[in-house]
């Protein structure tokens, strides 16, 4: 068996007043083929400070110390370091103590005058919570696939019902239209362009959805990518997609971006995190505003790239702020997706390990802050 305790240097903390039998206790560990690096201490500020400096695999004690116990070094282990193995090695003593000490936490206790025991017990304490370790381990594992099992069985319910719901809504809208214009073409009064384009947007909400969806499913099934980023061009290529929105022509766009450093991620969910957040600023703008402006300022470190979307649309009510990050959450009747977008950014980021927090003076302006992590830069192909 591979254990820590044939393949590495154990790290033994010696709680121990007397040179001569700490001497015995590293004779016997030695004899039982134990390989081991050990530090004696005999009293209480001096086990704190190993605890924490020393971070030993193993503790043997005695009780009785001329400014120190047992008891107390039991109690000062299962406040600091309760996985760490525990075995009283000391004189005589009672069946009545060796019980309190095994009922406080101590995993054996080996007797001074027979330290023949000592290794196996060792071996067996430190297997013990070896396999203690694993198994909180495997229970806080447990915990988070329970969470991540009740988020996404939640979230699928919701997900059916809203998505069903959004794409039977723009086909009943079309299918309206059509029989409409077919009762007025019987009677002879038709107007096809308006019809037109009733069905053009009805697509249009449509389709949104169905790009929505997309980037859901993509985002939950599919593996982070790693590669350089030419963010200036990422962030015009979102505004080009976008110019075909009311109003588009009208906005003052902006582009600023600082730090001569690679930008390395996901270039895919980078592309839609920003896709997302400047066709909202366009989508949402406000009309009566004199100048309406889209403002995108990107800082590039080695550690990190924090981009801003700044614009003075309609902007967000403080009440909803909380909320805009939900799944389906539409916080105004001008939006024409299924109300995933900015649940799918956040979810995009937290795939990332980034974060995205939004700030709006509703009527004034609104301000999305990405804060990505900069990963190591790849070798470009020349």
């Amino acid at each position: 068996m591979n254990s820590k305790t044939n393949t590495q240097v154990i790290k033994i903390l010696l709680v121990e007043d007397q040179e001569d039998d700490a001497d015995l206790v590293r004779r016997a560990l030695r004899k039982g083929g134990i390989v081991f690096e050990a530090l004696r201490v005999e009293d209480g500020p001096g086990f704190e400070k190993a605890l924490n400096d020393f971070k030993p695999d193993a503790i043997l004690s005695d009780h009785f110390l001329p400014q120190f116990n047992s008891i107390e070094a039991l109690r000062l282990r299962q406040q600091h370091a309760a996985e760490i193995p525990f075995i009283l090695v000391t004189g005589a003593v009672s069946d009545e103590f060796a019980a309190q000490c095994i009922k406080l936490g101590a995993d054996d206790y080996i007797l001074k005058s027979n330290l023949s025991r000592l290794t196996a017990s060792l071996k067996t304490a430190m297997e013990y919570h070896a396999l203690e370790r694993k198994r909180k381990q495997n229970e806080v594992e447990l915990r988070e696939q329970n969470v991540r099992l009740t988020k996404a069985n939640k979230e699928l319910d919701s997900f059916v019902y809203s998505v069903s719901h959004n794409l039977r809504a723009p086909l009943s809208s079309i299918l309206g239209l059509v029989n409409v214009a077919r009762h007025e073409v019987a009677e002879g009064k038709i107007n096809f362009i308006s019809y037109l384009d009733l069905i053009e947007q009805s697509i249009q909400r449509l389709d949104e959805t169905i790009k929505e969806i997309l980037e859901y499913s993509h985002n939950e099934r599919t593996g982070i990518a790693s590669e350089n980023i030419d963010l200036q061009h990422m962030i015009s290529n979102g505004l080009e997609r976008i110019k075909y929105l009311p109003g588009f022509d009208r906005i003052e766009k902006q582009i600023n971006i600082t730090g001569q450093v690679p930008f390395v991620s996901d270039p895919y969910r980078v592309s839609v995190i920003v896709y997302n957040l400047v066709a909202n600023a366009v989508k949402y703008y406000d009309e009566d505003k004199a100048q309406p402006y889209l403002w995108v300022n990107a800082s590039l470190t080695p550690a990190l790239t924090v981009i801003e979307v700044i614009d003075n649309g309609i902007g967000i009510k403080a009440k909803n702020l909380p909320l805009i990050f939900n799944m389906f959450y539409r916080g105004t009747t001008k939006s024409d997706g299924a109300g995933l977008g900015l649940y799918i950014v956040k979810e995009m980021l937290d795939k990332l390990g980034g974060t995205i927090v939004a700030s709006s003076d509703f009527g004034f302006q609104s301000t999305f802050t990405i804060t990505l992590p900069n990963g190591q830069p790849l070798k470009v192909k020349s």
